[in-house]
């Protein structure tokens, strides 16, 4: 079975300037932990797990959405964009910021509802859709914590933060959200998508994460 049928039969459509054709797989690698999902949004179950540093085979990305394809130690799935780096000219470069530059092909992701027969969901960004910030190198360390911090946090619960991507040690998160100080410890600790998470407040990154 050829790779535009397979495409097909899951439900993405490869374009280019012809129309559709056969896309050709680029090597990337993550620089996050990131979750592998079956569709290009956070509401799609996960598939999979790639650690950072995992080399993954890029299908393509949507133009518009920070989405893209990929196969991750035979997992195929969809992830972000901007967990992604690709080798350009002997430097590492994220495939968010550079996709026209590294020639990345554009794919759409088109899903029939079963309820409402004929529409179409397509990831797109919304306005307020910020995104936890990539690992960097060298820059985080992951702890464990005392018990009594869990108890502390169990005991002065915050609401919880609605982040994109995937909360993990070493993910950064956006300025507008609010830390929390906890008394006589040098972390500071926030909820983000129902998980609790210990902060960096210097460095604003996560260095624990609640399972």
């Amino acid at each position: 079975m050829s790779l535009k049928r397979n495409l097909l039969l899951a439900g993405i459509v490869v374009l280019g300037s012809a129309g559709l054709v056969q896309a050709e797989e680029m090597s990337a690698t993550t620089i996050n932990d990131m979750e592998i999902r079956s569709g290009p949004g956070p509401q799609y179950p996960t598939v999979g797990m790639a650690t950072r540093g995992s080399e993954a085979m890029l299908d393509g990305c949507i133009k518009g959405s920070r989405w893209c394809r990929v196969d991750v130690n035979g997992i195929r799935g969809w992830a972000y964009a901007q967990y992604l780096s690709v080798e350009q000219g002997g430097a590492a470069v994220i495939v968010e910021q550079h996709s026209d530059d590294l020639g990345v092909p554009v794919v759409t992701y088109e899903q029939t509802d079963p309820v409402q027969t004929g529409s179409v969901q397509v990831a797109t960004p919304g306005p307020n859709d910020e995104l936890l910030g990539p690992v960097e190198d060298g820059d985080v360390v992951a702890i464990t914590p005392p018990d009594e911090v869990r108890t502390y946090i169990t005991d002065n619960p915050v609401d919880t933060v609605q982040l994109s991507g995937d909360v993990a040690v070493g993910a950064a998160l956006p300025k507008s959200v609010t830390v929390h100080r906890i008394p006589d410890y040098q972390y500071s600790y926030v909820e983000v998508n129902r998980q609790p998470v210990l902060v960096d407040p210097s460095t604003r990154r996560i260095v624990y994460v609640y399972r």
